[in-house]
């Protein structure tokens, strides 16, 4: 696992929060269990970010190298303009699912999208990025209350099934030309109901089912992540197999032309984000690239699922705020260059279940490198906002200096 650590140009102050947006209109306890998704949802101000405006034109004759065919060798250090206009993009997707998604636990329509696939990008200002939404996805969280909590609990409590993003295709004749293939998007919003929260506390690892790791049982990921991936109830599909039909569909409809799949989340999303793209790899023998792109995730799995993501060739670019805590969660990690254990003790202490792998390539961000953010708390190191705020104004590794312009 490789990172870069990056220094900002000179930031300015953004974290003004409006009270008006996306509040909960309810129960004081519903306001601070999502007090982190709130944040979240609120959007950035591009303006503050260094975007050159050109990069996003240069982009055709080299996307595969800005989607990780060679796992972005050179593109880190200095932060290539093309490929963070491309990582701020595929924010403002996530960015989306948090803004269709229904906080009010008193509505309706809570955990649900408040608007239908038709408009849903247009209702979150994406109406002209040359998408459009093709899949609702759903997740259901596999935890069972007691009997007893039925009664006893509010229903937005023990609400199960929830609205968690959506899969969009890129269907423009220009942007296509502009991207030089057609990009599909999987986007995915963070953890915003209680019975998530509970999936997200099942942090011991688990193996991965026959049908997503054919090849061997080694492979093992978070137990919470991969039932809010796999559960189903009655005729609710699981999100898995809502995933494999439209990634099907899709695959199918668009056979002879350029295809890339893009995967991307924050927090619980990056995660199931990571598990998305492994499954579509391991389903699909002749799958276009797969790349994740993913902010403020946690730990997934093992070293074996790294391994297996790395034979299948999935991509992952993993955005990280080193001052945001989620990120190191859950469980721990043994460096193999530098664990002078035995290989008897190391065997016992991975028998635990809490020994995690760091997946992917990582872009190492710091709070404390922007003044208006060293003294943030941990929900404002976590938020979304801050993350893509870090990256628009991200420079270069600490050993080069900053931009002539900063």
């Amino acid at each position: 696992m490789k990172h870069v650590t990056g220094i900002l140009r000179p930031c300015n102050a953004f974290l003004t929060i409006n009270p008006s947006q996306h509040t909960l209109r309810s129960r004081k306890s519903s306001t601070k269990i999502n007090a982190s998704v709130k944040i979240a949802a609120n959007s950035w101000d591009s303006e503050q970010c260094f975007v050159n405006p050109k990069a996003g034109k240069l982009i055709r004759h080299k996307w595969m190298e800005f989607q990780g065919i060679n796992d972005w060798e050179g593109l880190l250090d200095p932060l290539d303009d093309c490929l963070r206009a491309e990582i701020l993009r595929y924010g403002e997707f996530v960015e989306a699912a948090y803004r269709c998604f229904d906080f009010d636990t008193s509505s309706l329509g809570y955990a649900m999208c408040k608007y239908p696939k038709c408009s849903m990008l247009t209702q979150c200002g994406m109406g002209k990025k040359g998408y459009k939404v093709t899949k609702s996805l759903y997740a259901t969280c596999g935890v069972h209350l007691p009997d007893w909590a039925d009664h006893r609990i509010p229903n937005w409590v023990s609400n199960q099934f929830s609205w968690i993003g959506y899969v969009a295709v890129c269907n423009d004749k220009n942007e296509i030309a502009r991207l030089g293939r057609r990009d599909v998007v999987i986007a995915y919003r963070g953890t915003a109901t209680c019975m998530e929260w509970l999936e997200n506390l099942r942090a011991t690892l688990t193996s991965l089912p026959a049908d997503m790791s054919p090849d061997s049982c080694e492979p093992m990921v978070q137990s919470g992540f991969l039932s809010l991936y796999t559960s189903s109830r009655g005729r609710r599909s699981s999100l898995q197999d809502s995933i494999r039909e439209e990634i099907d569909r899709i695959l199918h409809k668009y056979a002879d032309e350029p295809l890339s799949i893009t995967v991307t989340g924050h927090s619980l999303g990056a995660a199931l984000a990571t598990l998305t793209a492994h499954d579509i790899t391991t389903t699909f023998k002749h799958a276009p690239l797969v790349t994740v792109v993913s902010f403020g995730g946690p730990r997934v799995g093992n070293k074996s699922f790294r391994c297996e993501l790395e034979k299948s060739g999935t991509k992952v670019l993993r955005i990280v705020n080193c001052d945001d805590p989620i990120t190191k969660v859950p469980g721990f990690v043994l460096e193999e260059n530098t664990t002078k254990t035995s290989n008897w003790l190391q065997k016992r202490v991975e028998d635990t279940q809490w020994v995690y792998a760091e997946i992917g390539k990582e872009l190492k961000l710091s709070s404390r490198d922007c003044p208006h953010l060293s003294n943030g708390n941990v929900a404002t190191c976590h938020d979304l906002k801050t993350y893509l705020h870090l990256v628009g104004n991200l420079v270069s590794s600490s050993s080069c200096p900053l931009r002539a312009t900063a």
